[in-house]
């Protein structure tokens, strides 16, 4: 087939603003590999790149790359890029409903669309519907209040003091990785927390919840819209801080070794069939305790744990997105081998010169690309390894080599 894959970040949708450098390398990481997989089955793929990146002709195998230099340029592209292609997949935040007016662009155009359907997103992507659902499901979930930012911040701690209790959790309603995330421990922290909702997010609406201790993490799902498979339990690396501290993903690994793995594929399978057209890949965000699996959220799109999931599978995962879209079928005989390790690295910004030598390394899934004027840059390194410890030999042995290409002046 051919086929359209856009990966919003680095695709262009940030073209006339700076990008944020830490999720720059989670979208072109996944980007990256998507490409890999689909072009190991045979299909021909175009994509577009933010021309600030595509400049440094990155690592990546596509067969049509278009170089975008606006976000209107990007939108009007896969407008017309999706009416002479067989199918298009769409990597893309949720937020200001980004992603669902994305797919609907490829719906409309007439090319078969890889995604869930714009609909289903707008569904779960709803957080007071997502959790009224699930507690109709009788599935655990952290007690939950949805505010406005511009609810009266004594009424916001007035309703907290009666229906929650500290630590809370602050976030927007439709925010992807720790965007304006907080931790709050304390009644005078809400203050901060709500402000910082208001400078990282465009969102109106807000959740806090009770903070569930416990280990974070995500199952990987392929579905059909009717029936769903959890493919993998996936660690997550994050970093939750106070109002005044930025909170991070940092990465994780895959496969994640835990008691509940079995409770986590069925809570996360009995989410993903309860919200009838969900298709292709899914991911669903818990908590663990050493009792329960706790739903958090579930993200309608590529994560950035497919760049794990792929190197331990053994299966494409991208011929089981397509074959359960196209076919309804889901991967059988599933295996996982190995463990994968994944973590964003900072470093110095490079110049040119030591960027290419980054591309050499095969461990180095996005490269740290120099766009912004600051003096930093980020990549993401991927490890491999038979056992979990290899694994993480081989990043940090990664690692070091990053960084000292980068540093060379």
């Amino acid at each position: 087939m051919r086929v359209l894959i856009y990966e919003h970040l680095s695709g262009g949708g940030f073209a006339d603003e700076p990008m944020p450098l830490g999720i720059l390398s989670e979208g072109f990481s996944m980007l990256r590999t998507l490409i890999s997989d689909f072009k190991a089955s045979g299909h021909n793929v175009t994509t577009l790149l933010d021309s600030r990146i595509a400049r440094l002709n990155p690592p990546i195998d596509a067969d049509f790359l278009v170089p975008i230099f606006s976000s209107r340029e990007a939108q009007a592209i896969i407008r017309k890029v999706s009416e002479s292609v067989d199918a298009a997949y769409i990597v893309a935040p949720e937020t200001d409903q980004v992603l669902q007016s994305l797919v609907e662009f490829v719906e409309q155009a007439g090319a078969t669309s890889l995604n869930c359907p714009a609909n289903a997103i707008a569904k779960v992507s709803n957080k007071a519907v997502f959790y009224t659902i699930l507690k109709k499901l009788g599935i655990s979930t952290p007690e939950t209040i949805m505010f406005s930012v511009h609810d009266a911040v004594a009424e916001i701690k007035q309703t907290i003091r009666d229906k929650l209790n500290f630590p809370l959790v602050f976030k927007p309603s439709d925010g992807v990785s720790c965007c304006g995330l907080s931790v709050v421990t304390k009644e005078d922290q809400v203050d901060s927390a709500v402000n910082k909702i208001k400078g990282k997010a465009s969102s109106k609406l807000f959740l806090a919840q009770e903070l569930i201790k416990g280990a974070a993490a995500s199952v990987s799902l392929i579905s059909t819209g009717n029936e769903a498979m959890a493919i993998s339990l996936n660690q997550q690396d994050v970093a939750i801080g106070t109002p005044e501290v930025l909170s991070t993903y940092k990465g994780g690994v895959v496969p994640f070794i835990f008691p509940l793995k079995s409770d986590a594929f069925a809570v996360a399978e009995k989410i993903v069939k309860s919200f009838r057209d969900l298709k292709g890949y899914i991911g669903v965000d818990l908590i663990l305790t050493e009792e329960e699996a706790v739903a958090i959220e579930v993200n309608p799109r590529l994560t950035t744990s497919y760049i794990g999931l792929r190197r331990v599978v053994n299966f494409n995962p991208a011929d089981a997105i397509v074959n359960a879209i196209l076919k309804r079928e889901l991967p059988t005989n599933i295996r996982c081998c190995g463990y994968a390790y994944f973590s964003k690295v900072e470093t110095t910004r490079p110049t040119t010169d030591a960027l290419k030598k980054t591309y050499e390394i095969n461990e180095v899934v996005s490269p740290p690309f120099p766009v912004s004027s600051s003096g930093n840059a980020f990549a993401l390194v991927s490890a491999y390894g038979a056992t979990l410890g290899i694994a993480t030999a081989k990043f940090r042995e990664a690692k070091k080599r990053v960084l000292s290409i980068t540093s060379q002046r």
